[in-house]
């Protein structure tokens, strides 16, 4: 998500003037930005430090952009852990993910303009040839109308206007005669058919050969879309529309625009997550500003600035107020049920989110910016990345980082509008962590888990487009560009469009319809640039001071945000009764659960159970705050109960020329050595065993003697494979998986259960990998014999890796007899692999696996609408925040593992992803069903 654009504003005259680029939202802050930099105490960054860093990025970039080109293209995207590119149907499928790979060489499309604002004009002629050349949009292939029209429509326009710009400057590209443009006209009437609906509104994909309703499309039977898919195609098409003269993709645009803001919430002015195509019903009815609506709002306000549409800016001015009294709570952005916007629908946010700061500065809203822009950066701080969401609390609520750029974004608009070097240290921090946790030799790996530092085979096309080209900015002067960024608006994929396309075919009346709906108050609404002076009033501390009560948000407080409902009752009637609050003892809180129709019995084993009536209520509005509660009761409970659960491991593959680099995450085991208590983990080389098996004796124990063992899963317990390695003297194990393909991209994880023996005589570590990811090892182990590996609870810091690589490198060489036997075992896999697999996984299968996303003492709502929490007395989150707050504050990962788990007992699985996901939208189903 991006944007960059500014009005000329004048007096209070209504629209704008284009005569100059809004400049960054007016952006005349040059004289905030002179302010601020001189601010005593801000330690201000010098001009060396910043072009070191800037050249740093273009390192980086051309690190991910040569190994796309090398090992992937013309694949759409690079899979840096394997070093090959991703063909769609040729790997797992990854569900909705895959919709944006259309075998169109999309990363390529995708980086076109990132090559020319990094100054790689040369190779961005190259591209833009083979692009021409190569590329093919007739494919029998069904796409995401969303990602096809941000990522390839967006690039290729974005690639035609650089085009333009530099054949016009007469240096370069003086051979284009506007292919890239009709490439784009070509793709833009292949996304058409989508918009084949009574409504206006797009189908979510199409068939790029076939479209939407021929027998050979295979799509076409979906009712629902998300906000955001719908609503962010106005910059794109209309930009098509302008350049080629064919009005009929930005009337499709607007058709699609107006009927979303047509079934608003009328009451909220808010809009849901998921809409039906034909009906215009909301399906998914709660809101924020996140996955699923983010670039909706964006797209709103930045329409105005390209086409000057007045109707645009008054809708965002009216979400904008909506979303600032409802959504905001500041530091948090929390999503809340449009009917009801006082009541929020969940606990957790999303990290889409991290883009709003952005634009908010592009609003000129800049004390909000700055306040979550802060918040996230704590986020970042702790966990290194961030994740994929996050609790209010600021726990791991879903762990990946597929390596976005929205926080990037927002900090490059932060520095822009505030001049504060305090943000160019925040990018240097981003550049470092890139660098230490997900850079590997074949390019940047998105994370799998935050907590571990495990990798993902996957590098997102958005990554070259937007991460560098923000990163880059934000360091850069205007003398290191060679055109002026602020000639162009950013699309949400920070594709560039030249402003000029405002006065440039205006084929499309421009019919104010956004009063035929509401009434608007113009005093809430600015129809004139930011004053500076408002924006920072004279204090040149201005956005650290707004900074400094935020600094130990995460670390040390457990902090909830105060919803607009409790900051209106001041001292008046107190706020409903939040399940975190809640206390079993407490003879006032019981009092509250009576008037909210709750009932509290106390069980024999110490465990409390909420019943709740609603007919029993003192009124409708406490019945509709028992509902809440208990809702969030449901979501507590599943939290806390994912804390007592084993959380996944990782082995990192610390040898040359990894040095640490390429992390994979593994499985954990219910015997052996319990990796979480032993920091420093369990490292060595590994050496494949023989048998491969490892159901009986093993026969080359000289080679496995002090080192980790490698086997496959089948034909014996877990336990026995770990027994016959441990006596034949290895220091630990890896279990991979016999299923061909498996990969933990795909799969949920698994822990390894025992024999249903007494396994303390077990002491050696023990972990499984998928058949993927245990093909990484094996792979290396045949490149370069002898591959060492840690096996640890968590990814352990790089750069000592790369500090010792002169060690590590005569350490080979002393171990270069062992390694010969090991690639001599390693050649017998083969061998081994030709005999009868094992059994098939079944329930009978010996190798028994307790799946970590299994239901486990479940929690439910009964038909009276009763909930078992599983806490003694109290189903409050404070003892885990407490002991956040109690950690060493160097520790930079959250660990969900429990310090005291007795193997004796039955483990509790961890609860996968899908059904957290899984669990809200039930929530929410049932908060419509009973609706007061």
């Amino acid at each position: 998500m991006s944007g960059a654009a500014g009005c000329q504003g004048g007096g209070g005259e209504r629209g704008p003037r284009w005569r100059r680029p809004w400049r960054l939202l007016a952006l005349g802050l040059l004289s905030a930005s002179s302010v601020l930099a001189a601010a005593p105490g801000a330690g201000a960054m010098s001009k060396e430090e910043k072009r070191r860093l800037g050249n740093q990025v273009l390192e980086m970039f051309d690190h991910a952009y040569s190994n796309y080109m090398e090992h992937a293209y013309p694949a759409d995207e690079l899979m840096p852990l394997t070093c090959r590119g991703r063909v769609r149907g040729q790997e797992p499928s990854r569900g909705d993910v895959d919709d944006a790979l259309g075998k169109f060489s999309l990363t390529l499309i995708d980086t076109l303009d990132t090559l020319v604002v990094l100054n790689k004009t040369k190779e961005f002629e190259e591209a833009v040839k083979k692009v021409i050349k190569d590329v093919n949009l007739d494919n029998d292939i069904v796409v995401s109308v969303f990602e096809t029209n941000i990522r390839v429509l967006g690039g290729l326009l974005g690639g035609h206007s650089v085009a333009i710009m530099l054949k016009e400057k007469g240096e370069h590209m003086q051979w284009y005669n506007g292919e890239l443009l009709h490439m784009a006209k070509e793709l833009g009437y292949k996304l058409l058919p989508a918009f084949n609906t009574t409504s206006g509104l797009p189908y979510p994909r199409v068939n790029l050969k076939f479209g939407v309703r021929h027998p050979e499309a295979r799509t076409g039977t979906e009712t629902d879309t998300c906000t955001a898919c719908a609503g962010t195609l106005i910059l794109e098409f209309a930009a098509l529309s302008r350049f080629t003269g064919t009005s009929i993709f930005e009337e499709y645009a607007r058709k699609a625009l107006d009927f979303i803001w047509e079934k608003r919430q009328r009451s909220s002015n808010l809009v849901g997550v998921t809409i039906n195509i034909h009906t215009g019903d909301w399906v998914r009815k709660d809101s924020g500003v996140g996955a699923g609506i983010d670039s909706y709002y964006e797209y709103l306000l930045k329409a105005y600035v390209l086409l000057g549409d007045d109707s645009f800016l008054e809708r965002f001015n009216t979400h904008y107020d909506a979303i600032m009294r409802y959504i905001s709570q500041p530091p948090l952005l929390l999503d809340v049920h449009i009917h009801k916007p006082m009541l929020n629908a969940r606990t957790w946010m999303d990290s889409l989110l991290a883009f709003f700061p952005g634009l908010q500065v592009l609003k000129g809203d800049i004390r909000p910016a700055i306040e979550t822009h802060e918040m996230l950066y704590q986020v970042i701080k702790k966990h290194n990345f961030l994740p994929e969401a996050f609790t209010t609390d600021f726990r791991v609520h879903w762990a990946q980082h597929p390596l976005r750029p929205e926080f990037a974004e927002s900090t490059y608009f932060l520095y822009k509008a505030t001049g504060d070097p305090y943000y160019l240290e925040v990018g240097k921090t981003l550049i470092e962590n890139l660098n230490k946790y997900a850079r590997v030799p074949c390019g940047f790996a998105a994370m799998k888990d935050v907590r571990t530092g495990s990798h993902e085979d996957r590098m997102d096309s958005f990554f070259l487009a937007e991460m560098f080209k923000y990163l880059y900015l934000l360091f850069a002067d205007k003398e290191d560009m060679i055109f002026d960024i602020e000639d162009y608006i950013f699309t949400t994929e920070a594709h560039l469009l030249p402003l000029w396309l405002s006065t440039t075919n205006q084929t499309i009346s421009k019919k104010n319809t956004t009063t035929e709906y509401t009434e608007l108050d113009d005093s809430n609404f600015d129809w004139t640039c930011p004053n500076t002076q408002i924006l920072f009033p004279n204090d040149p501390m201005f956005a650290q001071s707004i900074r400094e009560p935020l600094k130990n948000v995460v670390d040390k407080s457990c902090p909830r945000g105060i919803s607009r409902a409790e900051e209106s009752l001041g001292s008046g009637p107190k706020p409903p009764l939040r399940a975190r609050d809640f206390m079993a003892s407490n003879p006032e809180h019981l009092e509250i659960l009576k008037k909210m129709g709750v009932s509290l019995i106390h069980l024999k084993d110490g465990r409390v159970q909420l019943v709740q009536h609603a007919v029993q209520a003192a009124s409708s509005l406490d019945a509709e705050d028992g509902l809440r509660f208990m809702q969030e009761m449901i979501e507590l409970s599943s939290q806390q109960q994912k804390e007592q659960q084993l959380p996944p491991r990782a082995v990192q593959i610390v040898s040359h020329p990894f040095f640490g680099r390429v992390v994979l995450t593994a499985g954990p085991a219910q015997f052996g050595m319990d990796l979480s208590k032993h920091k420093s983990g369990t490292r060595g080389f590994v050496v494949t065993i023989k048998p491969y098996n490892g159901c009986s004796e093993i026969t080359n124990p000289e080679a496995v003697k002090e080192k980790i063992a490698l086997m496959q899963r089948g034909q014996c317990m877990f336990a026995e494979k770990a027994r016959n390695i441990q006596k034949a003297g290895a220091i630990g194990g890896i279990v991979i998986d016999d299923n061909e393909g498996s990969s933990s991209d795909t799969a949920p994880l698994f822990q390894m259960a025992g024999d249903g023996k007494n396994t303390d005589d077990i002491t050696i570590p023990m972990l499984f990998l998928f058949n993927k990811e245990g093909n990484i090892i094996l792979d290396a182990i045949r490149e370069y014999e002898a591959v060492e590996v840690l096996l640890s609870d968590k990814a352990k810091d790089r750069d000592l890796e790369m500090e010792n690589m002169d060690q590590k490198l005569s350490e080979n060489d002393s171990h270069k007899q062992n390694s010969e036997e090991a690639s001599s075992a390693s050649q017998d896999v083969v061998a081994v692999s030709e005999e009868p697999e094992g059994e098939s996984s079944d329930v009978t299968d010996p190798d028994s696996l307790s799946p970590a996303h299994a239901d486990s003492d479940s929690v439910s709502i009964s038909d009276q609408d009763s909930y078992t929490p599983g806490t003694d007395e109290a189903s409050t989150p404070e003892p885990a925040c407490m002991q956040g707050d109690n950690q060493p504050q160097e520790q930079k990962t959250e660990t969900e593992s429990n310090s005291k788990v007795n193997w004796d007992n039955k483990v509790q699985p961890m609860e996968s992803i899908l059904a957290d996901w899984n669990e809200d939208i039930e929530a929410f189903e049932m908060m419509e069903k009973d609706e007061l």
